[in-house]
């Protein structure tokens, strides 16, 4: 996979895209919304625009926002830095947008972000993969992500299971070290603990897993938490399993949590725990996920967490269109995120927000779920896991 050149390469585009021209939307005609995402290449996020795409198309078919229907286009930044600059320049300045909602990309955050600075647009973002997306003015993502997701499983580990001896193992990516440092610093400063072994040594081209869970066993770990994406999770269970390592919890973010990656592991699983950003969407009862389950199957839109969260980041936008009075401007839409109060959803453990801060990461909470006999998911925690004083 190309994620870590993909990532780096997006730092030094960046300061090129700020310097983009600044144009507003139109406040006639169709309401303008945009995303960018990585929808082509080695590794893609289509669920989340085609979940925002249900939902405003849902919209339109209920006669819109005031009479007014809803354009949107989903740009494809292909997981290349040059061109996630080119597609979000298209979508504020030749589509006009007037906000963005449900986008899913290896690099756009950090691409982007001063882009949509000048620009003043704000972007409700589906799912925050790197760290740029916690830490714009303009962005706000709805999902858990993955630095603030090591710190509540952490928590999790330490505070629900009772676990002394943690050890964690970060697979990096472009600039990503700060921001999982960051995550280990607040899970002690929230709990007063230190991990017992924090590597963050691996890569994403790292394939062989066999001498970190041997340095896991050799160290006394008793839970490990490992970032890797499904793949790398599940070859680093497969290393374990080698190597008859059975006593050690193995604690993975939400990239693992897949039907596939459960019919993968088989018995192997039996020590895996996954974190859910969302309401556990393998919950075919779940009442919270009734009306995302539903619009999802009546556009043919896969059931995955990246679908729950495009169909939330435009719920959250379509709910902000509406309590706009008159004219639907970007001016508008960007007063009306910066007065919002906080929007609560049962699909989330806390309240989307958006607010004037200059970084925004609401959802700091997750439930948890560990692969079960059927080559499903079974709930471990009915009630949010949330960090204390989120």
């Amino acid at each position: 996979m190309r994620i870590a050149p993909l990532l780096a390469a997006a730092v030094l585009v960046a300061p090129l895209a700020a310097c983009a021209d600044d144009s507003s939307g139109s406040a006639s005609g169709p309401i303008n919304i945009g995303s960018v995402s990585t929808l082509s290449g080695p590794v893609t996020f289509p669920e989340a625009s085609q979940a925002a795409r249900a939902v405003f198309d849902d919209v339109n078919a209920n006669g819109g926002i005031n009479g007014r229907k809803i354009a949107y286009t989903a740009a494809d930044d292909k997981g290349d830095p040059a061109s996630a600059a080119l597609a979000a320049r298209d979508v504020i300045q030749n589509k006009k947008a007037v906000a963005l909602a449900g986008g899913a990309s290896l690099v756009d955050c950090q691409v982007n972000g001063p882009l949509y600075k000048r620009n003043k647009i704000t972007d409700v973002r589906g799912i925050g993969v790197d760290p740029g997306c916690f830490t714009s003015p303009n962005i706000s993502p709805v999902n858990t992500g993955p630095f603030f997701g090591s710190t509540v499983t952490l928590y999790y580990a330490s505070e629900k299971l009772k676990l002394n001896k943690i050890c964690a193992f970060f697979s990096i990516i472009g600039s990503t070290a700060n921001a999982y440092r960051e995550g280990v610093d607040r899970w002690s400063k929230i709990t007063g603990k230190k991990l017992l072994v924090n590597d963050l040594s691996l890569s994403a081209s790292t394939t062989d897993f066999t001498p970190y869970v041997l340095r896991a066993r050799s160290a006394g770990c008793e839970a490990v938490l490992f970032n890797g994406v499904e793949p790398m999770s599940i070859g680093w269970v497969k290393a374990a399993q080698a190597q008859k390592i059975n006593n050690i919890k193995w604690l993975f973010l939400a990239s693992t949590y897949t039907v596939e990656a459960s019919k993968a592991l088989g018995p192997a699983g039996k020590n895996v725990v996954a974190l859910s950003e969302f309401e556990p969407y393998t919950d075919e009862q779940s009442a919270a996920n009734k009306d995302w389950r539903a619009t999802m199957t009546k556009h043919k839109v896969p059931l995955t967490a990246f679908a729950q969260g495009g169909y939330l980041a435009a719920q959250h936008l379509v709910t902000v269109l509406r309590s706009i009075k008159g004219d639907i401007t970007r001016e508008k839409v960007t007063k009306a995120m910066e007065d919002l109060k906080p929007l609560p959803s049962d699909m989330t453990g806390m309240p989307f927000a958006f607010g004037t801060g200059d970084a925004h990461a609401s959802n700091l909470a997750a439930k948890f779920v560990k692969p079960d006999a059927k080559g499903g998911w079974s709930v471990l925690t009915p009630e949010w896991v949330k960090l204390p004083n989120a």
